[in-house]
């Protein structure tokens, strides 16, 4: 007990003498006294090898010691007032430091693009599933049993009898729409695609494609060209020339593919499009009546159009990306040109 009492007083007149300079100082001495491993701590821990009939007035003397430490503690808080104080003389208005931020992936700067040059329309968005039957997918497009677009080959089977796939375009969310809702329909279905195909920098076993779809009375062919021609206009610019040629979909009838003037060459010519100018970058047509009888719409008193393109062939026109690759290798130094895009 003595021996703890003279051990007790030595450490009062460290405690007592000691005057810190700077809040650092100040801080070494809490952690010397008071932190987990600290003095007061330790001592604390002797206890248990106090006698018995001794531990009450051993227990007085740490206690009174600690006190001691805490308001000799207490009384250093100038130093961390002078600090606040010192910190109070900087210009918070001034900007601090950037921050990098990321940024939309060219894909998704397009299709957003994309969906709202169309909403101006009135085009609303619909998604479906990117696993679906065989009847959404393929039959109720009009797709024959004999269609090469149903071989294994060309499809990504999960599942025969009953076949189940990942969905080779977004035409299966029309057949949802459709199923689900009468006209008048007007509708834009975004989403990822896949195909059984060999990976090169023209084609990709997946990809992106923004489908649309408008059925109601006394819909022509002519709305359709308009409704494209705006499309383009919003998209690659005023200037942009459009041209249609007739092509065969099971889907539609009649079928049409859509060309735009080439936005490299400006129509004059060049490797891009081949030296004629024009560069595909869409199908297109006039809904094919069976696939209205399908879903119980009457191609008597309603028609209507669709049209499928790819995304990336998009972005590829829009921001001359040369490798399809490229969409999916997460390139740092790629994705990065498009930050101003946001």
């Amino acid at each position: 007990m003595e021996q703890l009492a003279t051990q007790l007083n030595n450490y009062k007149k460290e405690v007592l003498a000691f005057t810190p300079q700077n809040a650092e100082e100040a801080e070494s001495f809490r952690i010397k006294y008071l932190g987990t491993k600290g003095l007061v701590k330790n001592l604390m821990a002797e206890m248990k090898q106090v006698p018995a009939e001794q531990k009450r007035a051993a227990g007085q003397l740490l206690n009174e010691f600690k006190l001691l430490v805490e308001e000799r503690f207490q009384s250093f808080s100038a130093l961390h007032q002078a600090t606040t104080v010192a910190n109070a003389d900087i210009d918070w208005s001034l900007p601090g430091d950037p921050i990098p931020v990321g940024t939309l992936h060219p894909l998704s700067i397009v299709r957003h693009q994309i969906v709202t040059i169309f909403q101006r329309l009135g085009f609303a968005v619909a998604e479906g599933p990117e696993i679906e039957d065989d009847w959404h997918n393929f039959g109720a497009m009009n797709l024959p049993e004999d269609h090469p677009a149903r071989d294994m080959q060309d499809t990504f089977y999960i599942n025969q009898n009953p076949a189940w796939l990942l969905r080779t375009h977004t035409s299966s969310v029309q057949a949802r729409v459709m199923e689900q809702q009468k006209p008048p329909i007007r509708v834009i279905c975004p989403g990822r695609v896949y195909r059984n195909e060999t990976i090169s920098a023209r084609a990709h076993c997946f990809f992106h494609q923004a489908e649309g779809l408008y059925v109601d009375e006394n819909v022509s062919f002519a709305d359709l060209k308009q409704t494209l021609y705006y499309f383009v206009q919003e998209m690659f610019g005023k200037e942009t020339k459009v041209r249609f040629r007739p092509s065969y979909f099971p889907f539609t009838e009649p079928g049409a593919e859509m060309d735009i003037s080439c936005l490299i060459c400006g129509g004059k010519g060049c490797t891009v499009c081949k030296h004629t100018g024009w560069v595909e970058i869409l199908g297109s047509g006039m809904v094919h009546p069976k696939v209205l009888e399908n879903f119980n719409i009457d191609s008597n008193k309603y028609t209507g159009f669709a049209f499928g393109m790819g995304i990336e062939r998009i972005c590829q026109l829009k921001y001359r990306v040369n490798d399809l690759r490229l969409y999916s290798q997460n390139d740092v130094r790629f994705l990065q040109q498009f930050t101003a895009a946001l």
